[in-house]
């Protein structure tokens, strides 16, 4: 690990770090003014794969402590956790069993107390995840449903409903389950008999709530304000398109949608419009905690819509500050279809008031350096690591584009997919139901290398740690945060550069993105004035949009040339 010693944090925790410089965390560091998440870059952790205190193989709170001051060095403005609360952890985490507490494998309160401390005193905001839609199976509210009778109010908070059939042996509809099989399960009775099916749109492990029972909002509303007590900046929406289903849960014509596109699709299932009467009633809970102190609370939605214009209803003035825009991630590596998903966020989300949150990368997805790899021209067979090139180019692409981005973890080091690993280590629930590997998320999961040669490469500690929760590949070694720093070529000195200039150039705050005559496989736009975007995707190198060498390139760039998947920043005028 490199940084510096947090201070309170267990010894464990630190004992990797300090082996490269890092800033003096003694200090403490001003938190930025309201309305900071404009143009944040936050940094998501997944703190199963981050840093590991204990030995156990599994990253815990007091380890991702220990790492932000490498995260403060890189220049993020926040950190968005995964969920850590207590869960039987068959989504790791997704599937929570009591929503104000900590799991004991990624520590307790008082470790959530230090690093949210240590946070603000490095100036770093700190996001927490919510998971709204639905909870686990052994979350006491569920438990008490299925000792109760058919028709009780314990039942009320979830779908509970009679099967279809003679002897209701058939699913109450033809819903299909996003991660696989139906969306119902059938229980058993307290007096042992079959009874009611409850819905589940990810796995029987996870009941979804029903949201229009009165108990649910209450339920929520506490959550959030134990943990806004606790001193968090905000919280990122599980789902944030789902919670309600249509009232009479009917047939679907397409109902295997969900499952075969692995997305939130069913229109009976999601985007129902009650739900932004709660995004309306959690900001009115963030706007009570900003008025006290000045230090605006965040709402960040995942909201998965198929158009910017259903995408913007999630962002309006008094609904969520901001909503993750997944369309640049999924985006062909094609200068047209880039240009198109930018100009649509910009014409229908940034006129809500809010600003457009871009993505590239998250826990969900396939690393953008294995994404981009495929497919290459024939005319690519000079760039071997045209994967990496491209990723390098993205990033640079989204770090000069208005708004906010995420970053996550590994993306600054440029970590491609672990694409292999053996069927018996892989704990998606997705290959669990379905025993196929296609979209399974483990790849982009894996322990994050910090350090040496070999696993599990300064991730885990102890005399005798265990190993990695997931297996870490050899070739790990190439990318490790301790190479990254010093070798000034890397992912890690991109984003830290572009984030930086972020911050120092005045161009690249809120403003206009004007357009750029340019070849058909150029992207080029101007910020601001004089701050020039250029983005080749294509194979063959052109000639640069501006004389002179750029302030920023992914990729070394000859003069009045930028080559192929590469992406440069120009200023051509000093505001």
């Amino acid at each position: 690990m490199i940084g510096a010693p947090v201070e309170d944090n267990p010894p464990s925790a630190t004992a990797r770090i300090g082996a490269l410089d890092a800033p003096d965390t003694e200090n403490t560091t001003p938190l930025p003014p309201h309305r900071w998440w404009r143009d944040a870059v936050i940094y998501q952790i997944y703190i199963r794969s981050f840093l590991d205190s204990t030995g156990d193989g599994i990253g815990d709170l007091a380890g991702v402590a220990a790492g932000l001051p490498y995260l403060k060095r890189l220049g993020v403005d926040g950190i968005w956790l995964t969920p850590f609360y207590p869960s039987p952890q068959h989504d790791h985490g997704y599937d929570v069993a009591d929503y104000c507490d900590v799991d004991p494998v990624y520590g307790d309160l008082a470790a959530f107390d230090r690093l949210i401390a240590d946070a603000h005193r490095l100036g770093l905001r700190c996001l927490v995840d919510i998971v709204p839609n639905h909870c686990s199976r052994q979350h006491p509210w569920f438990q008490q449903a299925l000792a109760e009778a058919p028709g009780s109010a314990a039942r009320g908070r979830f779908h509970f409903a009679p099967g279809r059939g003679a002897n209701g042996e058939l699913p109450p509809n033809n819903w299909r389950a996003m991660f696989g099989g139906p969306a119902w399960t059938r229980v058993v009775e307290p007096d042992g008999t079959p009874g009611e099916w409850y819905l589940h749109l990810f796995t029987p492990e996870q009941p979804d709530f029903n949201w229009r029972h009165p108990d649910v909002a209450q339920h929520f509303e506490r959550a959030l304000r134990f943990w806004l007590d606790r001193g968090v900046d905000g919280f990122r929406i599980d789902v944030a398109a789902g919670l309600y289903k249509h009232p009479d849960l009917p047939d679907s014509a397409d109902p295997g949608a969900d499952e075969r596109t692995r997305d939130s699709v069913n229109p009976l299932a999601w985007n129902q419009p009650e739900v932004h009467h709660v995004w309306r009633s959690w900001r009115a809970i963030c706007e009570e905690y900003t008025a006290r102190d000045g230090r605006e609370r965040l709402l960040v939605g995942e909201v998965s819509v198929p158009t910017a214009a259903e995408h913007a209803r999630y962002v309006r003035p008094d609904e969520l500050h901001q909503a993750f825009f997944f369309h640049l991630l999924t985006a062909p590596w094609e200068a047209e279809a880039f240009q198109q998903v930018i100009a649509d966020a910009l014409r229908d989300i940034a006129g809500t008031g809010s600003t457009i949150t871009w993505v590239l990368n998250n826990h969900d997805q396939v690393r953008s350096v294995t994404r981009y790899a495929a497919p290459a021209p024939a005319d690519s067979i000079d760039l071997p690591d045209l994967g990496a090139a491209r990723a390098r180019a993205a990033a640079l692409l989204m770090l000069a584009l208005p708004g906010a981005a995420y970053v996550y973890q590994g993306e600054e080091l440029g970590l491609p997919e672990v694409v292999d690993l053996p069927d018996e280590a892989l704990t998606d629930p997705i290959f669990r139901r379905t025993g196929s590997r296609a979209k399974v998320r483990d790849g982009c999961r894996v322990p994050l290398p910090w350090s040496g040669h070999a696993s599990p490469f300064g991730f885990t500690a102890g005399d005798a740690p265990a190993r990695p929760w997931l297996p870490q590949p050899d070739w790990f070694a190439d990318h490790t945060t301790e190479r990254a720093l010093v070798d000034t070529t890397s992912f890690w000195h991109l984003y830290r550069d572009a984030i930086h200039l972020r911050r120092s150039l005045p161009q690249l705050g809120e403003g206009p993105v004007r357009w750029l005559d340019s070849p058909p496989q150029v992207l080029a736009f101007e910020r601001g004035e004089g701050l020039v975007c250029a983005v080749n995707f294509g194979a063959q190198p052109v000639s640069a949009p501006v004389g002179g060498p750029p302030l920023l390139a992914s990729r070394p760039c000859p003069p009045g040339s930028l080559p192929g998947n590469t992406a440069a920043w120009w200023v051509t005028a000093t505001p």
